[in-house]
């Protein structure tokens, strides 16, 4: 199960996971279209896929998700929660209901989406892989909800990993400056490339093989966080 897998980083794990033999669930709230093209394109790969509509902010949500999950593949080995929000504000512009609702997507998904998930999961021997962001390690001014619900995940895959244990793996990717093709650098990314020491910006298929490390590497590795940033988190 990938949350946020119809498009960008979330379709580039997907596919990873089919081309590895696995039977592929995902899930996406309002990109409908990518959705039918990402699902034709596992489908293609020869494996079970299936697309569900699912705001992983929402419990009943969630839980019908899963519920069709298990009914179509009987049980659940990985769930990656990548679904995700990303914005850009100065910190005194930034509104409650901006920092409620950064925090609802990027840090109540995955718990939401782990917790309800846990007896799948443990059932399999399974693995929770988050994504979280380089933004969860680094003070970002300009990013503080984004920044501060990142490090919150970073947490509750160290807990959940406690948590879980010892059915259970739970593992965290934190990419750093990743180019998903979507729109025209900002002059915050560009910025952030110059300084990254292997000068440029990561793809999704980069973060989609760490995310594959985690998922078939020893089930005994567990509440690591694996940055996928070119070094940037080396600089000062």
């Amino acid at each position: 199960m990938v949350t946020g897998g119809a498009r960008r980083i979330g379709r580039a794990i997907a596919m990873a996971m089919a081309a590895a033999g696995a039977d592929v669930a995902f899930t996406y709230l309002s990109s409908a279209e990518d959705a039918r093209r990402t699902l034709a394109d596992l489908k293609a790969r020869g494996v079970r896929a299936l697309a569900l509509r699912c705001d992983v902010r929402d419990e009943k949500s969630v839980a019908a998700a899963l519920r069709q999950l298990k009914v179509k593949f009987g049980g659940l080995d990985v769930l990656v929660n990548n679904a995700g929000a990303y914005d850009t504000m100065d910190f005194e512009k930034i509104t409650t209901r901006q920092w409620d609702d950064m925090f609802a997507t990027n840090t109540r998904g995955p718990f939401l989406m782990s917790r309800l998930a846990a007896p799948l999961l443990r059932a399999r021997k399974g693995r929770i892989i988050n994504i979280a962001s380089l933004g969860g390690l680094r003070p970002w001014a300009s990013h503080a909800h984004y920044c501060g619900s990142k490090a919150a995940l970073i947490m509750l895959t160290q807990v959940t990993a406690k948590a879980l244990a010892p059915e259970v793996s739970v593992n965290c990717v934190s990419p750093g400056m990743i180019s998903t093709g979507s729109s025209q650098p900002t002059a915050f990314l560009r910025h952030v490339a110059r300084k990254t020491p292997m000068k440029r910006a990561g793809t999704p298929a980069e973060v989609a093989a760490a995310v594959m490390f985690f998922a078939t590497g020893p089930h005994f590795i567990t509440g690591q966080v694996l940055g996928v940033d070119g070094g940037l988190a080396l600089e000062s």
